[in-house]
């Protein structure tokens, strides 16, 4: 049984490791097929059922303000001045192609800023509404948190528009000071990078605002805490704002292992370091992938449970008899009257996922046409992707029913939770059927796209409105389908996998049910617990241990 002991289990480990975590790939023009640029992201968190955000267009009086509700609680912050005009925004993309995700690192605990007055998912749909390129959308998010105070958490950001792409790293500076300390560095084109509740900037340039820009103080402030002094050696973000424990490595680091030895397998990279070994060189910020990156490339690296590797979930007792890759929270645990800490991998595909989207944004084309919130919700080994244009003027309805507290068939994250949750009964089986509907929808988009933009621009050219209108069309009824589609998967695999049976409906009316076994490695592990209990033969009478007792069968009972 593949059960991983933590080397040191502190009070780092459990500031920096959340159950809300996420995971972001940011691809720059160089490395993917077609000169986009994308971000993905994965918003992880249990009970998390969160409305696709969409913010119109809007001009705004002199005395308006913006009310601020924290994204994870939705506890009330305060007011902030609103800016004269704000931009459309869907999702996490907005009308300029500009796009934003993220994944907390938290850090170190004395940081955070709980009187502050903007948490981290208000800084990033504020920035979506105010900024039209990816460098405006950092100088917002930085100009913010200096103005009103970082309410949040450590946290690392992806920002990317149709020319370039960025990760940040930001962490506040304690309770009643406003501000931040960051930095942003530029994906070098040809290059990716990712992130995944871990810091990743170290070392950066201080002397290379084309590539990297950061707070003026981030080194002083660290001096001034006691955290770092220029006898350390090079200053770097990440070791110095969130030192890495085992924890940290395992459950977040892994991820960024496993996208990079997708990517580029030719780097041979090891996993010693997101396995915790000691003097383990960390992974890069960026790598040049082996060939270039589509967008179905890039959610097929989002989807993934270590499947060809050692760390593979799909294997194991762990998995259960039908190869199921959920771990059931939490995700560290400890056995009574053992004081050692166990704990799962952490994959990047999870059970608890909200809702995950890969931004696509192109320079080439019209702005409101270039960019796409390829968007789905629930398990993403298990969802479907789906176009959103950035200028739709109408979101789906069925995103915008979304309640962990109140089921409704017609909400897609419920959909999608139905049938992910049926899949992990007997997930081998199961998860094939999935697939062959998920990839018959996503081909469709992905073959109907280049049709779609070509008749999209014609319109545009001809009228603006008409172009974003038709745009809004194809997205709600893309949409649409696939919501009906897969309440009918759901049903159809409601009647095939009924009591456990796999039936086939159109034979005999239903009545000719399949049973499955458990495949070998579960059954001899049946064996070795309880050896001699399920073979079927005669059993000899043996003595009782004592007088006084009654006879007993050896290895008594049937099933």
């Amino acid at each position: 049984m593949r059960f991983y002991f933590l080397l040191i289990i502190g009070t780092i480990f459990f500031i920096n490791y959340r159950s809300e975590s996420c995971t972001n790939i940011l691809v720059s023009k160089g490395a993917s097929v077609d000169g986009s640029v994308m971000i993905s992201y994965n918003a992880d968190a249990g009970g998390f059922m969160e409305r696709l955000y969409y913010s119109p267009s809007k001009k705004h009086n002199p005395e308006d303000s913006l009310d601020i509700y924290d994204w994870d609680t939705h506890k009330y912050l305060g007011k902030i001045k609103q800016v004269d005009s704000t931009y459309l925004v869907v999702g996490l993309i907005n009308e300029y192609q500009v796009s934003i995700g993220e994944t907390t690192f938290g850090g170190r605990s004395e940081l955070r800023d709980t009187l502050g007055l903007i948490d981290y998912g208000s800084l990033m749909q504020i920035a979506l509404q105010r900024s039209k390129t990816a460098r405006e959308a950092i100088k917002v998010m930085t100009d913010l948190v200096k103005e009103y105070g970082y309410y949040s958490s450590g946290e690392s950001f992806s920002i990317a528009d149709p020319n370039e792409a960025w990760v940040m790293d930001m962490i506040g500076k304690g309770p009643g000071r406003t501000g931040a300390v960051w930095v942003a560095m530029r994906v070098p084109d040809g290059y990716i990078s990712a992130h995944a509740n871990h810091p990743r900037i170290r070392e950066f340039p201080l002397n290379d605002p084309k590539n990297c820009i950061y707070a003026p103080d981030v080194i002083e402030f660290a001096k001034s805490k006691g955290y770092y002094k220029d006898s350390d050696g090079p200053f770097r973000f990440a070791d110095i704002y969130a030192p890495a424990d085992p924890g940290s490595l395992l459950f977040c680091e892994g991820r960024i292992w496993s996208i990079f030895r997708r990517a580029a397998p030719s780097l041979n990279l090891s996993p010693d370091y997101f396995r915790a070994v000691r003097g383990a060189e960390p992974y890069p910020l960026f790598i040049k992938p082996d060939k270039k990156l589509s967008v179905k490339d890039v959610i097929s690296l989002m989807r993934d449970h270590f499947e060809g590797t050692e760390f593979d979930q799909t294997k194991g007792i762990e998995a259960g008899p039908f190869g199921c890759p959920v771990r059931w929270k939490g995700l560290t645990w400890k056995i009574e009257g053992d004081t050692t800490q166990y704990a799962w991998d952490r994959p990047i595909s999870t059970q608890q996922t909200g809702f995950a989207f890969v931004s696509q944004m192109r320079s080439w084309l019209p702005r409101q046409i270039g960019g796409i919130h390829w968007y789905g919700v629930d398990d993403n080994y298990s969802n479907v992707y789906m176009p959103l244009y950035c200028s739709i003027t109408k979101p789906p309805e069925t995103f915008r029913i979304a309640s962990i507290a109140e089921f409704d068939i017609n909400s897609a994250f419920w959909i999608f939770n139905l049938v992910a949750n049926l899949a992990y009964t007997k997930y081998s089986y199961i998860i094939k059927d999935i697939q062959e509907v998920q990839s018959s929808l996503e081909n469709k988009f992905f073959d109907y796209q280049p049709a779609i933009e070509k008749a999209a621009v014609e319109l545009f050219n001809k009228n603006p409105e008409l172009g974003i209108e038709f745009l809004t069309e194809y997205s709600n009824n893309q949409v649409s389908k696939t919501i009906k589609t897969w309440q009918k998967l759901w049903q159809d695999l409601v009647l095939k996998y009924n009591d456990g049976y796999i039936n086939n409906v159109n034979e005999n009316h239903g009545r000719t049910p399949k049973g499955v076994g458990y495949g070998d490695e579960f059954f001899r592990r049946v064996i070795q617990e309880r050896p001699g209990y399920h073979k079927v033969e005669w059993r000899e009478k043996v003595s009782p241990p004592d007088a006084n007792l009654p006879g007993a069968v050896k290895g008594s009972g049937t099933e």
